[in-house]
Protein backbone atom coordinates (compact mmCIF):
# COMPACT_ATOMS: atom_id res chain seq x y z
CA UNK A 1 0.00 0.00 0.00
CA UNK A 2 2.76 2.22 0.84
CA UNK A 3 3.94 4.66 3.31
CA UNK A 4 1.95 7.25 4.92
CA UNK A 5 2.69 10.71 5.28
CA UNK A 6 0.55 12.90 7.71
CA UNK A 7 1.05 17.23 7.82
CA UNK A 8 1.38 17.81 11.23
CA UNK A 9 -0.27 21.47 11.50
CA UNK A 10 1.54 24.05 14.66
CA UNK A 11 -0.98 26.19 16.39
CA UNK A 12 -4.89 25.53 17.78
CA UNK A 13 -5.68 22.19 15.50
CA UNK A 14 -8.57 20.20 15.09
CA UNK A 15 -7.95 16.70 14.88
CA UNK A 16 -9.71 13.30 13.60
CA UNK A 17 -11.67 12.33 17.02
CA UNK A 18 -10.84 8.59 16.04
CA UNK A 19 -6.85 8.65 15.52
CA UNK A 20 -5.87 12.33 16.63
CA UNK A 21 -4.38 13.16 12.71
CA UNK A 22 -4.09 17.05 12.40
CA UNK A 23 -7.52 18.19 9.98
CA UNK A 24 -6.91 22.04 10.40
CA UNK A 25 -5.28 24.97 11.94
CA UNK A 26 -8.21 27.14 14.06
CA UNK A 27 -6.56 30.35 12.46
CA UNK A 28 -8.30 28.86 9.22
CA UNK A 29 -12.07 28.59 10.75
CA UNK A 30 -14.71 30.19 8.83
CA UNK A 31 -17.68 29.83 10.72
CA UNK A 32 -19.22 27.70 13.50
CA UNK A 33 -22.90 29.13 13.42
CA UNK A 34 -25.13 27.93 11.23
CA UNK A 35 -23.37 24.97 9.50
CA UNK A 36 -25.18 21.54 10.17
CA UNK A 37 -25.20 17.88 9.04
CA UNK A 38 -27.00 14.93 9.96
CA UNK A 39 -24.87 14.08 13.24
CA UNK A 40 -25.12 17.82 14.26
CA UNK A 41 -22.99 20.74 14.58
CA UNK A 42 -20.46 21.13 12.06
CA UNK A 43 -17.62 23.76 10.87
CA UNK A 44 -16.49 25.21 7.61
CA UNK A 45 -12.76 25.85 7.40
CA UNK A 46 -10.41 27.42 4.57
CA UNK A 47 -8.58 24.28 4.28
CA UNK A 48 -8.00 20.86 5.68
CA UNK A 49 -4.84 18.71 5.94
CA UNK A 50 -5.25 14.34 6.03
CA UNK A 51 -7.88 14.48 4.08
CA UNK A 52 -8.97 12.27 0.83
CA UNK A 53 -11.45 13.70 -1.12
CA UNK A 54 -14.28 11.63 -2.28
CA UNK A 55 -16.20 11.34 -5.29
CA UNK A 56 -18.39 14.78 -6.35
CA UNK A 57 -22.04 14.35 -5.74
CA UNK A 58 -24.88 16.64 -6.30
CA UNK A 59 -26.63 17.08 -2.37
CA UNK A 60 -29.91 19.38 -1.37
CA UNK A 61 -28.35 20.84 1.71
CA UNK A 62 -30.22 23.92 3.92
CA UNK A 63 -28.70 26.48 1.58
CA UNK A 64 -29.85 25.02 -1.46
CA UNK A 65 -27.75 22.58 -4.40
CA UNK A 66 -24.52 22.11 -3.70
CA UNK A 67 -21.97 20.17 -5.57
CA UNK A 68 -20.13 18.46 -3.00
CA UNK A 69 -17.40 15.29 -1.92
CA UNK A 70 -17.25 13.73 1.20
CA UNK A 71 -13.73 13.79 3.13
CA UNK A 72 -12.34 10.92 5.03
CA UNK A 73 -9.41 11.18 6.95
CA UNK A 74 -6.18 9.92 5.04
CA UNK A 75 -5.04 7.73 8.24
CA UNK A 76 -7.89 5.63 10.23
CA UNK A 77 -10.62 6.17 6.99
CA UNK A 78 -13.40 7.45 8.77
CA UNK A 79 -15.51 10.33 7.55
CA UNK A 80 -14.71 13.75 8.89
CA UNK A 81 -17.24 16.01 6.85
CA UNK A 82 -17.41 17.62 3.06
CA UNK A 83 -16.15 19.90 0.66
CA UNK A 84 -17.93 22.46 -1.33
CA UNK A 85 -17.03 21.99 -5.24
CA UNK A 86 -19.52 24.63 -6.33
CA UNK A 87 -22.43 26.02 -5.17
CA UNK A 88 -25.63 26.63 -7.68
CA UNK A 89 -26.88 29.56 -5.92
CA UNK A 90 -24.65 32.96 -6.36
CA UNK A 91 -25.18 33.73 -2.35
CA UNK A 92 -23.49 30.71 -1.24
CA UNK A 93 -20.15 30.78 -3.78
CA UNK A 94 -18.21 31.74 -1.03
CA UNK A 95 -18.31 28.36 -0.14
CA UNK A 96 -17.25 26.82 -2.98
CA UNK A 97 -13.14 25.47 -2.11
CA UNK A 98 -13.93 25.38 1.68
CA UNK A 99 -14.04 22.46 3.92
CA UNK A 100 -16.83 21.29 6.57
CA UNK A 101 -15.97 19.53 9.56
CA UNK A 102 -18.24 17.62 11.44
CA UNK A 103 -18.21 18.55 15.25
CA UNK A 104 -18.69 14.96 16.53
CA UNK A 105 -16.08 13.70 14.21
CA UNK A 106 -12.96 16.14 15.36
CA UNK A 107 -11.51 17.37 18.38
CA UNK A 108 -10.42 20.63 18.97
CA UNK A 109 -6.54 20.83 19.81
CA UNK A 110 -6.37 22.26 22.95
CA UNK A 111 -5.42 19.81 24.99
CA UNK A 112 -6.36 19.00 28.68
CA UNK A 113 -2.44 19.23 29.83
CA UNK A 114 -2.18 22.38 28.79
CA UNK A 115 -5.04 23.37 30.79
CA UNK A 116 -4.45 27.20 32.36
CA UNK A 117 -6.67 28.07 34.75
CA UNK A 118 -7.90 32.08 34.40
CA UNK A 119 -10.20 32.67 36.71
CA UNK A 120 -9.54 35.72 38.56
CA UNK A 121 -8.57 35.79 42.21
CA UNK A 122 -6.68 33.03 42.61
CA UNK A 123 -2.51 32.23 42.57
CA UNK A 124 -0.05 29.98 43.30
CA UNK A 125 1.05 31.69 46.31
CA UNK A 126 -2.58 31.75 48.13
CA UNK A 127 -1.96 28.25 48.27
CA UNK A 128 0.79 28.69 50.45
Amino acid sequence: MGRLFLIELDGRVYKCKFCRSHLALGDDLVSRQSFSCRRGKAYLFNTAVNVIVGTQEERMMLSGLHTVADIFCCSCGQIVGWKYEAAHDKSQKYKEGKFVLERGRIVDGVDAEFYLDTRSGTSDAEDA
